[in-house]
């Protein structure tokens, strides 16, 4: 019987605001890479004058997530294809704009921008400029939200990240279980689908192991329902975030997902000061590799094959094989899923493994059915 998790509410509401051991591994991108140079690393024919260049969100190329993840990206297509490209740091919204005037001054053909708070520069430099190539990372660059890319030549790379959140909500939910606590938190940088989207399948995850174990572990900081939870504003590792952070720990969780690229910092920093045995999860990318001053605290990480959709974008557009067509990231195609649970995984409750082996395989042949109001259309 098929299982479906559904939130009902409409998309444009909320536009505004916009394991693993033992040779298992929850994978999860809409069609995969296509085979052939993009996805083996063979050689390309390169278009005479391709030079692609990658924009940054303000979080800056070390936020150990989604803009480094990105660089890792565009920095493989780059040395695959053996061509010069630009790398552009924002380091606040104000340079969003330049950047891209940058970017088409120097001559790139094709330019990736790195998230939703790009779209609208993104937006009105594609269609300045229509003989450029443009892909944007987790957004359709649709800011009127009437359903279409503001430009026909921008392709979205973008993520249904509920789905391997579903998992990682659903593991939270178990090691808080096993202690006792039955309390998981989370807390976002700004309100928008790409974060949003995480917080919504953590929570249904949650619900999912309450319904299966006749649980009734809490979720504090997002309310799927209501679209509501704590949020610091944006994705700087500052005060605000900390504070933001211990607000939910004060609720007495022991299990914690900041989603904000850098605002794990300032988790981590707040775990640290409780003196609490708490543990949170990554974003983007495998934290516990990525950053191993948080290994220790990292439980397992909710992962986006941003890097992977950069190259292949790329590599495909130096062939001259540009295609608009969003990317849609799943669990199927292996653009999203969980991590390692890496040192932490002699410690996980007897049968989990195996429990989100199940879960992923019945999310990918459709017999649960994780949708949230912030998930991308599946084209």
């Amino acid at each position: 019987m098929e299982d479906t998790v559904t939130l009902t509410f409409r998309k444009a509401a909320i536009g505004g605001f916009a394991l693993l051991g033992a040779a298992v591994l929850l994978a999860g991108c809409a069609s995969a890479p296509e085979e052939g140079p993009a996805a083996s690393g063979g050689e390309v024919d390169v278009v005479e004058g391709f030079k692609p260049c990658l924009i940054s969100d303000a979080g800056g190329w070390n936020d150990k997530s989604f803009n480094q993840s990105a660089k890792e990206g565009m920095d493989a297509a780059l040395d695959q294809l053996g061509v010069e490209g630009l790398e552009l740091e924002s380091t606040s919204e104000n340079d969003y704009a330049p950047n891209m005037e940058t970017a088409v001054s120097e001559g790139c053909t094709m330019i990736v921008s790195v998230g939703f708070n790009l779209a609208a520069a993104t937006a009105e430099s594609a269609l300045a400029n229509p003989d450029v190539n443009y892909a944007i990372i987790d957004d359709y660059a649709d800011t009127d939200f009437d359903g279409e890319t503001d430009a026909p030549n921008i392709k979205p790379l973008v993520f249904n990240t509920a789905e391997a959140a579903y998992l990682g909500g659903y593991a939270a939910a178990a090691w808080s279980a096993e202690s006792g606590v039955n309390k998981v938190g989370t807390f976002g940088g700004m309100q928008i689908p790409s974060v949003a989207v995480f917080m919504d399948g953590y929570q249904l995850g949650v619900e999912k192991y309450n319904e299966d174990k006749g649980a009734s572990v809490e979720v504090f900081g997002w309310d799927t329902t209501a679209q509501k939870g704590s949020f610091t504003g944006g994705f700087d590792a500052n005060d605000t975030a900390k504070q933001t952070a211990q607000g939910v720990l004060d609720q007495g969780v022991d299990v914690l997902l900041p989603v904000g690229g850098p605002i794990y910092q300032s988790a981590a920093a707040a775990i640290t000061d409780s003196g609490n045995d708490v543990v949170m999860l990554g974003v983007d990318s495998d934290l516990a590799v990525a950053d191993d001053s948080v290994a220790d605290l990292t439980l397992v990480s909710i992962m986006k094959a941003i890097d992977v959709a950069v190259t292949d974008a790329v590599v495909s557009a130096a062939s001259g094989d540009f295609d608009v067509t969003p990317y849609v990231g799943t669990l199927e195609n292996e653009g999203v899923k969980l991590s390692s649970f890496h040192d932490f995984e002699s410690q996980l409750p007897d049968g989990l493994l195996d429990e989100l082996t199940a879960l992923q395989e019945q999310i990918i042949s459709g017999d649960i059915t994780v949708e949230s109001p912030n998930s991308p259309a599946s084209n």
